[in-house]
């Protein structure tokens, strides 16, 4: 089977999306199946392109078997509404455009989380006249609302027809959690057209692994207790909750807050920790994909945050499953599914969601607690290797998209 995948992120980009598409397609094409990625040139998060590509009208490239068309976009940083959606909007037209150069596709998948992309796998499917499996990473346009990105209310109607018009062509649903599954629903789509596939762990990649590694050397935390947060530096994560949790404890000198990564936020949030002048607080760059277990492993335990919004219990950041792959405890600020998966796997500790009085104490605590650290490591390991294999995520996935393609080319 020949699948086309179109995805506006894709590695060496180090985001979720990128990674998820990544690693299930490394896994299809590892069982004997051809996968063509139809992507950008890596640009994300700051809309500039990364050292050996260009942004040009068509470039080839391959990566562990996957076949890789990066067509032109519109470049823009991860920020500002408009610019991101001529950006989004170039990738649908470039990738709708330059799919007749894909031949003998035997089905179509569309990734969120931004439904432009979804929209081009609708135009890519109509053109080749072969199934499409639309993929729900994220809803739209509910979670620009969420963060406040566009307020106008013609415009969040038109993008909400734009959504129900994707749900109701693809035929068939992958949503990454019960609750966009729930949403989908409510939106009048029959219950059996969606199927939930979550986001695992590469056990392969995220692995326990030494805490006392090169990474604590270079950074100067030899004797320090790391909570981390790496990730994305965006609207929806509220990290400001870290750098007050770091004002409260700025006389624990056993304590440092470690931030990795890019984003909307980051240059201010790096002048807010230079203007509060806190020394307990180390940001560091976004950093590449194959270096973030080390970054891991030399943490004590994983901040995994987000503002507090009704939307967000909806979702499920993927850095938990490899947060518990490598047997760090979690710190999660997030309500909802993510919720219910930390506390059934006796992995972590729950927060309110910009608490950060209760980020600074439960910090404190566990810093304090090392044989409890020690064991809501281990639990999260052998709840994920129960629960949340990528390889075993990847094969239902491959089946579900046989099964559509058959039954649709059938009828």
């Amino acid at each position: 089977m020949h699948i086309l995948f179109l995805t506006h992120y894709f590695p060496p980009e180090v985001n979720a999306p990128a990674s998820r598409t990544y690693e299930n397609a490394k896994r299809w094409i590892k069982g004997g199946h051809r996968v063509t990625v139809i992507t950008c040139a890596p640009n994300h998060p700051r809309g500039i392109v990364y050292p050996g590509y260009r942004n040009r009208l068509r470039q080839w490239d391959e990566k562990d078997g996957i076949r890789i068309l990066r067509v032109l976009t519109y470049l823009s940083p991860n920020e500002g509404f408009l610019k991101r959606t001529c950006n989004y909007l170039s990738y649908m037209l470039s990738a709708t455009a330059l799919s007749p150069l894909v031949r003998d596709v035997d089905v179509v998948i569309s990734t969120s989380p931004q439904f432009f992309c979804g929209m081009a796998g609708l135009w890519v499917s109509l053109l080749k006249r072969r199934p499409w499996v639309l993929e729900i990473r994220d809803l739209w346009p509910e979670s620009i609302i969420a963060v406040g990105a566009i307020k106008h209310r013609s415009i969040i109607r038109l993008l909400e027809g734009l959504e129900n018009l994707l749900y109701f062509r693809a035929d068939h649903i992958v949503s990454v959690t019960r609750s966009f599954k729930q949403h989908i629903i409510s939106r009048g789509v029959e219950p059996e057209c969606i199927s939930v596939l979550t986001n695992g762990a590469d056990f392969e990649q995220f692995r326990p692994m030494a805490k006392r590694n090169g990474v604590r050397e270079a950074l100067g935390l030899k004797d320090k207790f790391v909570a981390s947060y790496i990730g994305t530096h965006g609207m929806a994560h509220g990290l400001d909750t870290v750098l007050k949790a770091a004002e409260i404890l700025r006389g624990k000198d056993q304590i440092v807050f470690l931030l990795i990564g890019d984003g909307a936020e980051r240059e201010r949030l790096l002048r807010q920790k230079e203007s509060l002048h806190l020394q307990n607080v180390l940001m560091l760059p976004q950093q590449p994909k194959e270096k973030i277990p080390e970054f891991l492993a030399a943490s004590d335990a994983s901040m995994v945050l987000l503002k507090r919004n009704d939307l967000f219990k909806t979702v499920i950041p993927s850095k938990i499953f490899e947060a518990m792959a490598m047997e760090r405890p979690i710190i999660l600020g997030v309500e909802g599914e993510s919720r219910a998966i930390v506390e059934q796997g006796g992995c972590g500790v729950w927060i309110e969601p910009e608490n950060y009085n209760e980020l600074a104490q439960t910090v404190l605590a566990l810093s304090e607690e090392p044989d409890r650290v020690e064991k809501l490591g281990l639990n999260g390991r052998r709840f994920v290797e129960a629960h949340y294999s990528r390889d075993i995520l990847a094969e239902r996935y491959l089946r579900l998209v046989e099964k559509t393609a058959t039954l649709k080319l059938a009828i």
